[in-house]
């Protein structure tokens, strides 16, 4: 990887965490989950051959430290963030935008409080789940992931939530997560013995360690604030020139993938497939840059 330009910027509650390559018209990527910045390493070279790329770490998560570690968070506060590290990167020039999972909410935010300074946006199944028919069932299990988060843990709740953005938001694939309890993330094969895991390259286990540090932020405060976020849908497709749906072709039928199609019919624009799943930027990095590299041209 091409050794970036590290910066700091302090905004209100926090000091965010970003890195900068390569030259040409702005590009912020917004990484959702718990990885940060870092979830972009496999794809920000070949976008800095025509792009001054942007990747940070969002409040909360990796190195963008928090004044107040118990701070409720909201979807405006970290578009807002966004919107000043495009002040600062891109004074004056609308900037183009690529969001992924929550930082996909994120985008759609800051395009819809602040049009005049993005030019394209990408959203990579932004998991909008309150534009879904169904919707008080998710509301259902989100409650359940909390419920969990709090009497049982972590590892508990994390398979819960992970069962339900599987299934698609099903309630009796969650409830299987829920009674699998932390044992099975460490059992394998039926005679119960623990499986090995390789060992990582140093970068790579320290990525790893800083993702597991963050998931009880992100599942405890980022997914109860970012799937109760409702896009305001006639603001959206007002602007619909300007963004461009997004998402796997290996997670059609998961949540997520469900949320940004429905919301790419209600806005009556394409859904855009890119390689691998919901963290195919990650899984399928070259060929993901390469179709991203084309998207933001056309």
């Amino acid at each position: 990887m091409t050794e970036p330009v590290i910066g700091s910027l302090r905004v209100d509650g926090a000091t965010l965490h970003y890195e900068v390559r390569g030259q040409g018209p702005l590009l912020l990527l917004i990484p959702g989950g718990a990885g940060g910045a870092a979830a972009f390493d496999g794809i920000v070279d070949a976008l800095a051959a025509d792009h001054t790329v942007a990747a940070y770490d969002p409040r909360g998560i990796g190195s963008s430290a928090l004044d107040d570690a118990e701070a409720e968070q909201h979807v405006s506060t970290h578009a807002d963030d966004a919107l000043r590290l495009l002040d600062r990167l891109s004074p004056g020039e609308p900037a183009r935008v690529f969001g992924a999972s929550s930082g996909a909410i994120t985008a759609l935010h800051l395009l819809t409080a602040h049009p005049d300074r993005v030019e394209r946006v990408v959203a990579h199944e932004p998991p909008v789940v309150e534009v879904l028919p169904d919707a008080p069932e998710h509301r259902a299990f989100l409650a359940r992931v909390q419920d969990t988060l709090r009497t049982r843990g972590l590892l508990p709740a994390m398979a819960v939530f992970a069962a339900g953005l599987k299934g698609g938001g099903d309630t009796t694939a969650s409830q299987a997560g829920s009674q699998a309890g932390p044992e099975s993330e460490s059992q394998a094969g039926s005679k119960g013995e623990p499986e090995a895991v390789p060992e990582l390259p140093p970068q790579a286990a320290a990525r790893a360690e800083r993702t597991r540090a963050a998931l009880p932020y992100f599942l405890g405060r980022i997914v109860p604030a970012f799937m109760a976020y409702a896009p305001d849908v006639p603001r959206v497709e007002a602007l619909s020139d300007r963004l461009v749906l997004a998402a796997g072709q290996e997670s059609r039928g998961e949540l997520p993938h469900r949320a940004a199609a429905f919301l790419a019919e209600r806005l009556g624009v394409d859904l855009r497939h890119f390689p691998g799943g919901h963290t195919g930027s990650t899984t399928h990095p070259a060929e993901f840059g390469e179709l991203l590299r084309k998207t933001l041209r056309a």
